[in-house]
């Protein structure tokens, strides 16, 4: 789950993290009020998406400028301006696509006096199971490009969890930051704050760009993204609390209240899989044969004949489908219970596009006679090869 730059902010503010101070808003009538608040001589107004490059990302409307998400005000009239023109208005990003994101907040913040920009990170490394770091003198720069084009710039290592922070990991983060002295000190103090909210809030990534050092000798978070384990949010009440739901596909928050994993995606075919594995090898099968899915949906091992109906009309809501593939290897998963599920979703929301079947496993023949016996207008298909040729056939109209 991902949080706002103001939520992060004040995620990190309850560990001693050194952070800007700021307001959100939600109108426009709110900023001047904010900004006095504040106190100036200069405010930032930043857009609250949940996407990345906003500063160098431009809205869609003539009417919002053309001066990107995230604006430096030198007066309280240019902070109101500002947030007349962006809220409301949609910032299209290198992270959001053609489509951008309604900016439905805003953040207004006390101006920083910048002398050195850096990029802190902290992630989940899935090969060595730690929480590893990310630094760089490059901050403010997209990281990938960074890594790309001057590896060299890039320090990177992982903490073990046994121990914690130690007190080698800060100065390293100093040294490759090239601070001294008491900047160095407030480097080391930094990387224990962010673990300790790191593990203590269950994050998988949490993203400092930039960390600057102020004219006045200060380390500070000018920027912070977060995201969150959904599979740990059970623990974090006041986490879920964050949740913008504004940001996220409404498809995407249906399943999440049947416990489906199911990401949207551009293509052209909806699929409905059981098992995380068989579903990234249905997805690539399509690409395969010359078509796209529109869905990666992995409907579990455990899924009841409701779940399974639930799952096909997330997956028929798309006006873009034009065709679905439901791939079902039955282990715990029974077949009769999905074909019952896909028969019963058929019957409630209507087929309008070619829809095939690839059943194997526990009770197969079951849900192959359900499916059979069920009047419906199905492509029944022996194995996956089948089952892919068949669907991209069927949405190619051939």
């Amino acid at each position: 789950m991902n949080i706002h730059e103001y939520q992060a902010k004040a995620v990190l503010k309850e560990f001693g993290v050194p952070v800007s101070r700021g307001v959100p808003i939600l109108k426009a009538s709110e900023a001047e009020a904010a900004a006095k608040q504040l106190g100036g001589p200069v405010w930032v107004v930043k857009s609250q998406i949940h996407a990345g490059g906003r500063g160098k990302g431009k809205f869609k409307e003539a009417s919002a400028g053309d001066k990107g998400g995230v604006r430096l005000a030198k007066s309280i009239d240019e902070v109101k301006t500002f947030a007349q023109q962006m809220l409301g208005a949609t910032l299209e990003t290198i992270q959001t696509g053609p489509a951008g994101k309604q900016v439905n907040r805003l953040y207004i913040e006390e101006g920083a006096d910048i002398d050195k920009e850096f990029y802190l990170s902290a992630l989940v490394d899935r090969e060595t199971s730690r929480i590893a770091f990310v630094v760089s003198t490059e901050g403010g720069m997209d990281i990938e490009k960074v890594a790309h084009d001057t590896p060299e710039k890039i320090v990177t290592f992982s903490i073990d969890p046994a121990t914690g922070v130690m007190p080698h990991h800060g100065r390293k983060v100093a040294q490759a930051l090239k601070l001294k002295g008491d900047q160095a000190k407030q480097a080391e103090k930094l990387v224990g704050q962010l673990y300790n909210a790191f593990v203590a809030k269950d994050m998988s990534m949490l993203e400092i760009n930039p960390l600057i050092l102020s004219k006045q000798g200060e380390l500070k978070c000018l920027d912070a993204k977060v995201s969150f384990d959904s599979n740990a949010l059970y623990r974090h009440p006041d986490v879920m609390e964050l949740r913008d739901e504004t940001e996220e596909d409404a498809k995407e928050i249906e399943a999440s209240k049947y416990d489906l994993a199911y990401i949207a995606l551009d293509g052209t075919i909806g699929c409905m899989v059981n098992g995380a594995g068989l579903a990234m090898a249905t997805l690539d099968i399509i690409k395969l044969y010359g078509e796209s899915p529109a869905n990666f949906l992995d409907v579990g091992g455990g899924a009841s004949e409701e779940k399974v109906t639930a799952a096909f009309k997330i997956i028929t809501a798309d006006p873009n489908v034009k065709g679905i593939l439901v791939n079902i290897f039955g282990g715990i998963m029974k077949c009769d219970v999905i074909a019952a599920g896909v028969v019963a979703a058929v019957k409630a929301v209507g087929l309008k596009v070619p829809l095939v079947v690839r059943l194997e496993g526990t009770n197969v023949e079951e849900g192959k006679k359900i499916i059979r016996e069920s009047g419906l207008n199905v492509l029944p298909a022996d194995d996956l090869d089948d089952a892919a040729q068949k669907i991209v056939k069927a949405v190619k109209g051939k």
